[in-house]
């Protein structure tokens, strides 16, 4: 089992969202090995296809009627992320000279691009495309049952699932992953990759503005919802005041006040001890994960809905570097460690009263799955199960019309079985959307947004409507009082320094703005006008801003996180809708990540982690938090899976 091929298999699922691709291009262009290539009908010929990122051109080499080869020679597509594609498409073409392959976990715009290309270059060869398109043949093959027996079982193979298994082999237990797709990651794999953790190293590197380090106090000057809210409150407290004896020059911060943050951002709807125990382990992970092999980018900032800049970046796109270090622990473990793909799991196995295992689908097999120690959950969340949107989605009108960030595979499967052994749910009435979705796709490709403290949201009429620093509830509810629900998203070359510069999934701007996903302006007015709004209005929204940044005055919506003036030229936008982003509700687990049932008693052999859960985000999930918590919780539910908890 080679690395390389298995993260190919991971990574494919971060282009599920996007749209079916163009075949506008331009005519092919010819290199031939012959010159008599037009009577010989052989030589090699060039192709281009429409994919994410830009052109994908493949050179294709023909000879007496057959495709002997096909290779990718071009592309802007996000390395790792598409890689899946450009390996296994060209090859499959060839195998079977046939451009009717399936594509890479769905239809995927890389996938795409590559088929048209080839459809290029065989009519640049003089061949009839349509002589390459078979219908793939149907197999009635009789299924057969496949039993297996590891200490610990895996369901779902995204960030919080690959994190339980390392964790539980750590432990010296054996493990099998059941993963439903052709490949590992899930919605984990194509977040932005942002990672809110308190990081004193990073953070003192920072400087700290009076007016940022003011909001904190109000966290510890509130009526107490518990005992252990109070503990927080005083401890922060007695930081604060610690803060305050020093030069106050870089930037504060602590768990307790991450702990606070997201308890209060989730208006006190969470379980404050499991708050708290993620906001601590966060911190730690950091090392954890930097000792698997994973890089973060040295400086941290303020994400989107973060309310304060503890957000790391990976040094990989995305979330590869976290998914990658995981599969390759795993790939070292041998015999000691399985993942199935393909394989649906559809009902737990319960004797006893005590989960023992977990009965999945591969096709036309069955699947017998026999945990000896524990069954871990982390199948995800349910933004892409319409039918449980609608029935939970008592917050939000038209949650129909919306598209999703998450991966197809988000259909809540594991609170579906768990439910039916009895699992206790919590929060699920909780659904965020998330105010910077595709206009075309409801993902989050071309968002231009880097850093909230520097960002501006406008809308159709050149003007501010909400703190950009704010929950993410309340900028999309803002937006969602917008006419057309739509706005901008405006960042300057204090950021974008220059054209080369990508966004959190790895796209330049530069990219961005050719495609015209974003556009650009080296003026204001010029900025309003490829916007399509008033530049009167853009102006004026822009000077006033800057006075609050230069002090001059208070800020109209209450923005609090604030760094650089407005006013470095290029100026880029991107328009942005509503869209499903998270799905706070889930199984009910207690502090070892051990689901609970309706009369709160612990499910025994039953774990749980990741976005199957509920109790930890309250009514909001703070941006940042969500990949964190995969490895938090993940590596507990492993560890107590495998240690019998």
């Amino acid at each position: 089992m080679k690395s390389k091929k298995l993260l190919a298999g991971l990574l494919s699922l971060s282009i599920l969202f996007a749209s079916a691709c163009s075949n506008d291009v331009e005519s092919p262009k010819e290199e031939t090995k012959t010159e008599e290539k037009a009577s010989s009908n052989s030589g090699t010929f060039e192709g281009v296809g429409k994919g994410l990122n830009g052109d994908v051109k493949i050179e294709l080499t023909y000879e007496d009627g057959e495709i002997k080869d096909v290779k990718v020679v071009e592309h802007k597509e996000s390395e790792g992320i598409a890689d899946p594609a450009l390996e296994q498409i060209p090859a499959k073409i060839v195998e079977e000279q046939n451009i009717n392959v399936d594509t890479v976990s769905g239809a995927t715009v890389t996938s795409t691009a590559i088929i048209d290309a080839v459809k290029q270059a065989l009519e640049a060869a003089g061949a009839n495309a349509d002589d390459f398109i078979k219908e793939a043949e149907e197999t009635s093959k009789e299924g057969q049952t496949i039993e297996k027996e590891y200490d610990v079982v895996v369901v779902g193979g995204g960030g919080s699932g690959l994190a339980a298994a390392v964790a539980a082999l750590e432990e010296d237990a054996s493990v099998l992953v059941l993963e439903k797709m052709p490949a590992v990651g899930g919605s984990t794999i194509i977040a932005g990759g942002q990672y809110n953790a308190v990081d004193k190293p990073r953070q003192e590197k920072m400087p700290m503005r009076k007016d940022t380090f003011e909001s904190v106090k109000s966290y510890y000057e509130e009526e107490a919802k518990n005992d252990l809210h109070q503990e927080l409150m005083d401890k922060l407290k007695d930081q604060v005041s610690e803060y305050e004896k020093g030069d106050m020059e870089t930037t504060f911060d602590s768990v307790e006040l991450h702990a606070l943050q997201t308890y209060r951002g989730g208006d006190y709807v969470g379980d404050l001890n499991l708050i708290y125990q993620f906001t601590k382990g966060a911190e730690e992970s950091v090392g954890i994960l930097e000792g698997l092999g994973v890089d973060f980018v040295d400086e941290v900032f303020t994400v989107t809905g973060a309310l304060w800049p503890r957000t790391h970046q990976f040094v990989k796109p995305l979330t590869t570097g976290p998914i990658e270090a995981y599969m390759e622990h795993i790939e070292k473990a041998g015999d000691k460690a399985e993942i199935m793909y393909e394989a649906a799991a559809e009902k737990l196995i319960v004797e006893d009263g005590k989960v023992v295992g977990v009965e999945a689908k591969k096709g036309n097999d069955k699947i017998i799955a026999r945990a000896k120690n524990g069954v871990v959950m982390a199948t995800g969340g349910f933004a892409r199960n319409s039918e449980l949107v609608k029935k939970y989605g008592i917050h939000w009108e038209g949650l129909e019309e919306l598209g999703s960030t998450n991966a197809v595979s988000a259909t809540g499967d594991g609170i579906i079985m768990g439910e039916e052994v009895g699992a206790n749910l919590v929060g699920m009435e909780w659904i965020q959307l998330l105010p910077v979705g595709d206009p075309e796709t409801g993902g989050m490709q071309g968002n231009i947004s880097i850093n909230a403290a520097n960002q501006l949201f406008v809308n159709n009429q050149g003007k501010r409507f909400v703190a950009e620093d704010e929950r993410r509830d309340v900028l999309t509810q803002g937006l969602m009082e917008q006419d057309g629900k739509e706005m901008w998203i405006l960042h300057d070359a204090h950021e974008y320094t220059d054209e080369t510069v990508k966004n959190d999934f790895n796209e330049e701007i530069g990219d961005l703005v050719e495609k015209g996903v974003a556009v650009k302006g080296d003026t204001i007015e010029e900025l309003a006008e490829a916007m399509g709004v008033s530049p009167e209005n853009l102006r004026a929204t822009v000077d006033d801003y800057n006075k609050v940044v230069a002090g001059e005055k208070e800020d109209d919506f209450g923005k609090k996180l604030l760094q650089d003036p407005f006013d470095k030229a290029p100026f880029y936008a991107s328009r942005r809708v509503p869209t499903i982003h998270h799905t706070m509700g889930g199984l009910e687990i207690n502090e070892l990540c051990q689901v609970v049932d309706k009369d709160g008693n612990v499910i025994p052999g039953l774990y749980a982690a990741g976005e199957v859960t509920g109790g930890i985000h309250g009514s909001n999930r703070l941006g940042g938090n969500a990949i964190p918590d995969t490895v938090v919780n993940g590596r507990i539910a492993g560890k107590s899976a495998a240690q019998k908890k």
